[in-house]
């Protein structure tokens, strides 16, 4: 479908799927379709903590050998669960020695808290990730930027990719209405500044790389998803002023 509709490249989200979990068979898909892997996004969800290993440093570094035999520039990394002190506690020298080690980009993502409600219109937020939500807390060289994960922290995307400043290098380009929850929905059909984020990149010469990364889960057939999936790539194109094919 990628290459039908003309999108660049993917991003492999590895996962519980096995596919995803193949280098090999991914590298087929890959060379039959045409169509390159450009990053790899390593198993961090909650339902992916034992793929390839329980360890996540394993995890990762088997992230950034999938990139290094897949072609793809950039390893996309979701910062540590609270409950993991250790990995967390040598997180930012590990990212940094395995990028000048491999050649890598490992681009650290920005996450949303779980807001739970009190009753009578309050609600507490609680954050999974430590030391929080926001990777510029600690400072990596490269970052990735979710504009469905601002939309459900309530951050400003704009403000958030001014503190990414250079080493901002890959964005996942979704929108999101401000609910408490990662969305991901089409660009343009949310109140996140999609559109001015894109152009804002295009101004400032951004050499990295957008993925957008849509929700279509709610498409009632392939076709739909089809059109989702083509509304999405000409919204990226335009406002980042690539050229749009046919």
């Amino acid at each position: 479908m990628a290459s039908e509709l003309g999108f660049d490249g993917v991003e492999l989200m590895v996962w519980a799927d096995p596919v995803s979990q193949d280098v090999r068979a991914i590298d087929r898909l890959s060379q039959r379709s045409g169509v390159p892997v450009l990053a790899v996004h390593a198993p961090c969800l909650l339902i992916s903590q034992r793929v390839w290993s329980p360890d996540p440093v394993e995890r990762l570094r088997r992230s950034v050998r999938a990139a290094q035999d897949l072609g793809a520039r950039t390893v996309v990394l979701h910062p540590p669960f609270r409950w993991q002190r250790r990995y967390a506690d040598g997180f930012a020298q590990m990212v940094a020695d395995l990028e000048e080690a491999s050649g890598i980009d490992i681009a650290v993502e920005n996450m949303f808290p779980v807001r739970r409600p009190l009753g009578r219109g309050r609600s507490v937020e609680v954050s999974a990730f430590r030391p929080s939500i926001d990777p510029t807390d600690v400072g990596h060289a490269h970052y990735t930027l979710d504009l469905s994960h601002a939309a459900a922290a309530h951050m400003d995307a704009l403000e958030l990719a001014k503190r990414m400043g250079d080493g901002l290098t890959h964005i996942h380009l979704a929108d999101g209405s401000g609910a408490p929850k990662d969305e991901h929905m089409v660009p343009g059909r949310g109140t996140q500044p999609c559109a001015e984020l894109c152009e804002t990149l295009a101004r400032g010469g951004f050499d990295g790389q957008v993925v957008l990364e849509v929700n279509t889960r709610r498409a009632n057939s392939p076709a739909q998803r089809a059109e989702m999936l083509a509304e999405s790539l000409l919204f990226a194109r335009l406002h980042l002023d690539w050229p749009v094919e046919g």
